[in-house]
């Protein structure tokens, strides 16, 4: 029989909304808690690891009979690769499967600082009515400069979004998309430091890694216009928070969008939750409710490759 298990906590009935999706014959369980103990304990027996949000780490690797972990999502941070390696363990995302999901989240967050949708709500919420507060700030996305960090799936699913904004499209990464690309997406590549100085609007939607920790951090927050949002749909790390909090409060950029986090759930001393011109989301820019079905079965089809001695789907692959 094999078993599978849920690093991320889970209610039962989430449970059995993944289990139709399975392999018949499989079982599935979840972690007690995201304790490190409870983490090691609930990989005892399985076969197969899926984590959503709850890291990976090299002792976790290091369980006797664990042939696979899958991440539900693309972001990989948070899973130890070098131990997998070390202790044969196949590692496997869902790569491109929620671009559109976090694009179209990217969007909605440049609408909602861009417009002061969500501090309107508030004030109405609270018995106001601030039209008067928020008109100097209100501003349109139409004709702007749009500056994505990072050109993956998630990228060029937001450069479509935007074409019916008519937006002048720059983006930032390591390798060039071809020409054919660019002129399908209507953008044009440029060095992170021209990008910032040039986009009304600056949104993040890379991986994080080596190279793009703490890559936004005060000095490149500097370059940006005054005027200017931010927006943060990649991952916390990416991005130094106490520094975008700081350019906010003193007026350097006009607002930011941010659904990431270096530590999640948000803790209470971040300095983003004291400004109202932030919008603050948890982490739902990859959910989409229309995509838990087929994100279940592309990690099972996987999975049951690794059991086949298949081929699992190579973009999925990364041990």
């Amino acid at each position: 029989m094999t078993k599978v298990v849920l690093l991320d906590p889970a209610a039962p009935e989430r449970l059995d909304r993944i289990r139709p999706h399975l392999p018949q014959g499989w079982t599935l369980v979840a972690a007690a808690s995201r304790d490190p103990a409870d983490q090691i304990a609930a990989l005892r027996g399985v076969d197969f690891a899926i984590t959503g949000d709850a890291p990976v780490t090299a002792p976790m690797m290091a369980v006797p009979g664990l042939r696979a972990v899958h991440k539900w999502g693309v972001g990989y941070d948070g899973i130890d690769l070098d131990a997998a390696r070390l202790h044969g363990v196949r590692v496997f995302r869902t790569t491109g499967i929620n671009a559109v999901a976090v694009a179209e989240t990217t969007l909605g967050l440049i609408l909602a600082v861009n417009r002061n949708i969500v501090r309107g709500h508030v004030g109405i919420r609270d018995g106001g009515w601030p039209k008067g507060q928020v008109s100097a700030s209100c501003t349109t996305l139409s004709g702007k400069t749009v500056g994505i960090v990072g050109m993956g799936h998630i990228g060029q699913a937001l450069a479509r979004l935007l074409a019916g904004f008519g937006c002048r499209i720059l983006y930032a990464k390591r390798t060039p998309l071809s020409a054919a690309e660019e002129a399908e997406l209507h953008a044009s590549h440029a060095p992170l430091e021209e990008l910032l100085a040039s986009a009304d609007v600056v949104t993040l939607n890379c991986d994080l890694n080596d190279s793009t920790r703490n890559l936004i951090n005060r000095d490149r927050l500097a370059l940006m216009k005054p005027g200017a949002i931010l927006i943060n749909a990649a991952r916390g790390g990416v991005l130094v928070e106490p520094d975008l909090a700081q350019a906010l409060g003193a007026g350097r950029l006009r607002g930011a969008g941010i659904d990431v986090f270096s530590v999640e759930p948000i803790q209470p001393d971040n300095p983003l939750l004291a400004l109202d011109n932030v919008v603050l989301t948890p982490h739902i820019s990859g959910l989409d409710a229309e995509g838990f079905a087929p994100s279940i079965r592309r990690m099972a089809a996987n999975l049951q490759a690794v059991l086949d001695e298949g081929e699992p789907n190579p973009t999925d692959i990364l041990v």
